[in-house]
Parts: structure tokens; C-alpha cells; sequence
């Protein structure tokens, strides 16, 4: 079970390769076996029939009464005449004259013509005799030929074939293996392009982009076509969705405007006065939802054509602070700490914001911060998380800008809105950021809330490529947007930003 957990986490070419590789040694091992077993047995019946036809031709001599002294006989074979007794009447030149290759027991096999193998030190050689016998002479006095070949050369034959095995078939494996893992990369190939195709559309803006079709005619093409119709199904119904929205916030701005015109002269002129102080409040939270949701759509929207810039974030921050000078709570800007650059006081009040101080509207501007994305969708979602916090603030609200390290990476930037309210508990800090959630009574409409704010936030934020979360500020509640820094030499061109992956800005929590 753990070998299978093992193969089971390995990538698919690994897993591939891995099981080719044990089909091929399995074959390897399966033919290699074959072919010795063969080459051998083809090895004794060679030496076994050379033996038996010399045999042949010594009991025709002796059938025909010819039969020189010695035998004749070619190469290293061994020949001996045995009379019924298992003497020896007469045999090759070097041949034993006085002890007989077989014994009684091993004679009887020769006549009935099995396969006997002998010691070689019967007739003075090194290494076992094939044994051959064919019966000849008269009826009245039979004898037997008996021809013996050594085997040692058909052992040396065995030990070249077995050695041959043993040193090509680990060679062979290599090369195959090495073959195989190519090969395989090369089907995959379009399978990866398919991959990184994928992972591409998923960041970039540009609904049109579609996944790389490869040229052949097999499952991965009709599965890159496939693939690619979903992605236009997809695109098409995100393109209505996102125009739908669009257009049913921009139609509802005209009705909105005249209610609220309406309300305003009615309870200026005093008509109705307390139907107006009653609408108005609603009519004005209403067109903020349907300026969120156009947000939002346009958000989702992809705009290849407006293009990204260098941003000084602690300039832009400043900017935005500065139109909170006369908001419920004082808005000030922190130094960042041994990461935050010099603080000026372009502003009015930015001393005071420096050091901590409490005057509503007093902002610090903290130099060299720059990013690279939209100012019109920075200043939107600073201002979301600006209005969020002073709603729900106590007595103040500080936003700090900084540099700080990444764990994986270069440094980032980094932009906390701390308020002093009651805090949002840490199991519902990841699901304010859904569209119209709402937590508690303190949270609720009344407090002028439209529920889209860090809806916003996070969409906004997310097209610049950087992550925004909540922590406990203790008291209230710190949102923290981490930017990815401009880079020199960067291109400002398209759509998409430079992206902080998951492990970013660990140290600047």
C-alpha cells in the first residue's frame, strides 16, 4: 500500500515511464530466459546428433567388417567398441583401451537411445561427455559403438549467451528507457502547453484569449477544441452577465436622480417633510448599491485598452485621506516604521498625522511606495476601505503605508486601514468580502452600508495583482492590501499585473 501511495503521487510521465519500463523488463527477462533456454537446448541436440552420426559411421565399418584399429574419428571425439561384456575391443586413438566410457547401467540407456551425460575423467579429459551408442555386429555376437563429444565448448557457448544477456539487456533498458522518457515528454508536450495555456487565461483580462490548439489529429486536439468552446460559452455568458448589470445600474441612475431631486425640494419647501426625511436616507443608500454594482461591472470587465502606470501609493493615500478632513472620526496617515520613507507635509495637518496625532484630516505623505496599476481603481478601493472604517470606528482611523519584505520574493507594498470600532470575529473575516453580507445588527443598513464595499476591494485589488485580508487590531479591525512594487524596467503595457503568490508578505502581517 505504500509503494502504490508512492506511484500514486508521482506525475504522469513518471507513472508512464515507471510501467513501460517494468512491461519491458518483464519482456526482457521473459525473452532472455527463452532465448537461453533455447540456444542451449539447441546447443545439446547439436553435440547429442554429432555424436550419434559418429557412431553411425563406426557400426556401418563393423557391420561391413572393416573396422580399422584404431578408430577413425574427426575433431576431439571419442569412440570405443563395447563387446555384450562392456569390454572394450577396440576404440580411437584417444580413447581409454581398458575402461569403458559407460557403465552396465548407462549402457542400457545408450541402447534405448536417451541423452547421457559422463564425467570426462572416464577418458582422461577435463569436463562432462554427450554419449552417443548405436548396436552393430552379428546377430550371434552383438557389440556396441559408443561416440562421446566433449561439452566444454557447449558450455563456453551457454556462459558468452548468458553474459551477453547480463551486460546488453541493462544497456538496452537504458537506451529504451531514455527513448521512452523523450517520447513521452513529447506527448505530453501539448498537454502542458494546454496547462500553462489555462493558468495564463485564469490571470489575464483578455476574454478572446483561447488555449493553444496543437496541429495533429488525436484526443488532445478535440480536447483543446472542446475546452476552448466552453471557454467562448463561458466568455459569452460572463460579457451578458457583467452588460446586464452594467446596464440595469446606469438605467436605474436616472429614476434614482429625480427621486432624489424630488425629496430634496419637498423637504426644502417643507411638503411632506417627514415623508422626505424618510425616503431620502433610502433613496441615497440605494444609489450608492446601484454605484457599487456599476463598480463592480466594470471591474469584471476586461479593458485591454487602458493601460497600466507607475502609481505612488503613499501620494495617491495622501490624496484620498485628504478628503476625509471633515469625516465622524479623524483620518490620519502613521509612519511605516523602519520600512516607511520620509514623511513630508505637502498637507495641511501632515505633521500631526506623523506623529499619531488626532485632528480629523491630518495626513503624512510617504515618498517612494510606487506600484503599478490605475489610479481611478486604487483611489476606489482605498476610498471603499476609508469609508468602511470610519462607519464603524469608534474614535479614529489610521492608514499606514510601507515597504515590506516577502517571503518568496521582492519586497512589496503594503497598506493598512486600522479602525477602533468592535472588531469583525476572525471565523467571519473571510466572508465580509462576499457581495451583501452582513454580520450583525451593528452592520446593519442603518449604518449606511450598501454590503459591496470589500466586494469591491478585493475585485479591484485582485486585478492589480495583490491580496487583501483582515486582522484583529485590537480594539477594531486592520484591513491589510498588499501591492506588488513597480519593478525597473517593467513593461506598463496590458492588462495584467505582476502577482504575489500565496506565501507573500508573510512578514509584513
Amino acid at each position: 500500500m505504500r509503494a502504490w501511495s508512492w506511484f500514486s503521487r508521482r506525475t504522469l510521465r513518471v507513472r508512464l515511464m515507471a510501467i513501460g519500463l517494468v512491461g519491458i523488463i518483464g519482456a526482457l527477462l521473459l525473452g532472455g530466459g527463452v532465448l537461453y533456454a533455447a540456444t542451449g537446448a539447441a546447443l545439446d541436440r547439436a553435440v547429442r546428433a554429432e555424436a550419434r552420426s559418429s557412431a553411425q559411421d563406426v557400426a556401418v565399418l563393423v557391420n561391413d567388417g572393416r573396422l580399422p584399429d584404431p578408430v577413425p574419428v574427426s575433431g576431439a571425439q571419442l569412440v570405443q567398441v563395447l563387446d555384450a561384456q562392456n569390454r572394450v575391443l577396440s576404440g580411437s586413438v584417444a580413447a581409454d583401451r581398458l575402461t569403458p566410457v559407460v557403465t552396465p547401467q548407462e549402457r542400457s540407456r545408450v541402447l534405448r537411445g536417451d541423452p547421457v551425460r559422463v564425467p570426462g575423467s572416464r577418458a582422461g579429459v577435463s569436463g562432462p561427455l554427450e554419449v552417443a551408442g548405436v548396436a552393430a555386429g552379428p546377430a550371434g555376437a552383438p557389440v556396441l559403438v559408443v561416440a562421446a563429444v566433449p561439452t566444454a565448448d557447449l558450455e563456453t557457448s551457454r556462459r558468452v549467451v548468458r553474459t551477453l544477456l547480463l551486460v546488453a539487456f541493462p544497456a538496452f533498458l537504458l537506451v529504451i528507457g531514455a527513448i521512452a522518457w523523450r517520447v513521452i515528454g513529447s506527448a505530453l508536450r501539448p498537454v502542458e502547453a494546454l496547462r500553462q495555456g489555462a493558468e495564463r487565461i485564469g490571470e489575464a483580462a483578455d476574454p478572446g484569449e483561447r488555449l493553444p490548439v496543437p496541429p495533429t489529429r488525436d484526443e488532445v486536439q478535440a480536447l483543446a477544441t472542446t475546452l476552448n468552446g466552453m471557454l467562448a460559452r463561458l466568455s459569452d455568458a460572463s460579457t451578458r452577465q457583467r452588460a446586464f448589470v452594467a446596464d440595469a445600474a446606469h438605467e436605474l441612475r436616472s429614476p434614482l436622480a429625480t427621486m432624489r431631486t424630488q425629496l430634496e425640494v419637498a423637504q426644502r419647501l417643507g411638503e411632506d417633510e417627514w415623508l422626505a426625511a424618510d425616503l431620502l436616507p433610502e433613496v441615497e443608500r440605494l444609489g450608492r448599491i446601484v454605484d457599487d454594482l456599476l463598480v463592480l461591472a466594470r471591474a469584471g470587465a476586461p479593458s485591454p485598452s487602458r493601460r497600466l502606470e507607475p502609481v505612488d501609493l503613499a501620494s495617491l493615500v495622501t490624496t484620498v485621506v485628504a478628503r476625509y478632513a471633515a469625516a465622524r472620526v479623524p483620518v490620519t496617515v502613521r509612519s511605516g516604521g523602519r520600512w516607511a520613507l520620509g514623511v513630508s507635509s505637502s498637507v495641511p495637518g501632515a505633521a500631526a498625522g506623523s506623529a499619531g496625532g488626532e485632528g480629523a484630516g491630518s495626513a503624512g505623505e510617504v515618498q517612494g511606495v510606487v506600484v503599478r496599476g490605475r489610479p481611478e481603481e486604487l483611489d476606489r478601493a482605498l476610498s471603499a476601505l476609508l469609508d468602511n472604517a470610519v462607519r464603524h470606528a469608534a474614535s479614529a482611523v489610521v492608514v499606514e503605508v510601507s515597504r515590506r519584505p516577502a517571503q518568496d520574493g521582492p519586497d512589496v507594498a503594503r497598506v493598512t486601514v486600522s479602525d477602533d470600532g468592535s472588531g469583525i470575529p476572525e471565523a467571519d473575516r473571510e466572508r465580509v468580502f462576499d457581495r451583501f453580507a452582513r454580520l450583525d445588527d451593528a452592520r446593519d443598513r442603518d449604518s449606511g452600508g450598501s454590503g459591496l464595499g470589500l466586494a469591491i476591494v478585493r475585485e479591484l485589488v485582485g486585478r492589480h495583482g495583490g491580496r487583501v485580508r483582515l486582522e484583529d487590531a485590537g480594539p477594531g479591525t486592520r484591513a491589510v492590501v498588499l501591492l506588488p512594487l513597480e519593478r525597473a524596467g517593467q513593461d506598463h503595457g496590458g492588462d495584467g499585473a505582476g502577482r504575489l503568490s500565496p506565501g507573500s508578505g508573510g512578514s509584513a502581517g
